[in-house]
């Protein structure tokens, strides 16, 4: 599919100046969405993906299709508001995001920062086979001790750094008539969470929370302060569309129960 693109910049000249609200009163939306997107076929297989730009499988476009009826019929029907979707330039995520804006009639803007972390020599590589190689490293990153560094992996905090600017740009580019959207990846959106509720500093490990499962999404609830601060409510967390019994959310053309393949952390 193809995403119509543009930059924060583009959307700061579509708006008016006089809009920003009573003096030292921040202008925000209602609230923020971070929506993971569909599964992929590295998914499926155990593998580290980080910024390889795969699209989503078959699985992965009937997540999409139920996640974008959920988040329509929840948040963007009745509401009055009006949806602005961002999203992750990586394919699998404007293919989420693309379902969703067809949708509810929004277009996707996409941004750079809200990619996925980068993990280096190691994206693409199968979880069991990190294990065996490197098992050193590998165990000190499943206890958030930081072995993926020494393979390029991009650092937790330049991640969080990078998808709060994102998010409060965005956030703040429109007033409580609008809800934002923000289509991403796992590891962006645990970094990025941590980061505006100032986890980071609690927890500097980034252990406190995980990102979502595919097709899942977080929300928060906006709240501005009257020194131009924006704080973030936490409202719903890994929350999912709800699908008929006996349908596995991670393999719904399964005949028997197939475990699904899923990272040891993310």
């Amino acid at each position: 599919m193809t995403a119509p693109t543009r930059g924060a910049a583009g959307a700061r000249a579509e708006l008016d100046a006089s809009d920003r609200g009573d003096a030292g009163t921040a202008r925000h939306v209602y609230a923020v969405t971070f929506v993971r997107h569909g599964r992929t076929d590295y998914n499926a297989a155990g593998r580290l993906q980080g910024q390889v730009d795969i699209p989503l499988n078959d699985v992965g476009r009937w997540q999409a299709h139920r996640t974008a009826m959920a988040l329509a019929d929840a948040y963007v029907r009745d509401s009055g508001r009006t949806p602005v979707v961002v999203s992750s330039p990586l394919v699998r995520a404007q293919e989420t995001a693309g379902d969703f804006a067809s949708l509810v009639g929004a277009r996707v803007h996409v941004d750079e920062r809200v990619k996925e972390r980068g993990f280096g020599e190691w994206e693409g590589c199968r979880w069991s086979d990190l294990e065996q190689r490197q098992p050193r490293d590998f165990e000190l990153w499943k206890r958030f001790q930081d072995g993926e560094m020494r393979h390029g992996a991009e650092s937790k905090a330049s991640v969080g750094h990078r998808g709060a600017q994102a998010v409060t740009q965005w956030a703040t580019e429109y007033d409580e008539s609008c809800e934002l959207f923000v289509f991403s990846h796992g590891a962006w959106i645990s970094q990025t969470i941590q980061r505006l509720m100032h986890l980071d500093v609690v927890d500097p490990t980034y252990a406190s929370v995980s990102g979502p499962n595919n097709g899942h999404w977080c929300r928060f609830r906006v709240l501005g302060t009257m020194d131009g601060t924006l704080l973030w409510r936490l409202m719903e967390f890994n929350r999912g569309p709800v699908v008929p019994d006996g349908v596995q959310w991670n393999d719904p053309f399964a005949s028997g129960d197939v475990a699904a393949a899923v990272p040891p952390v993310l």
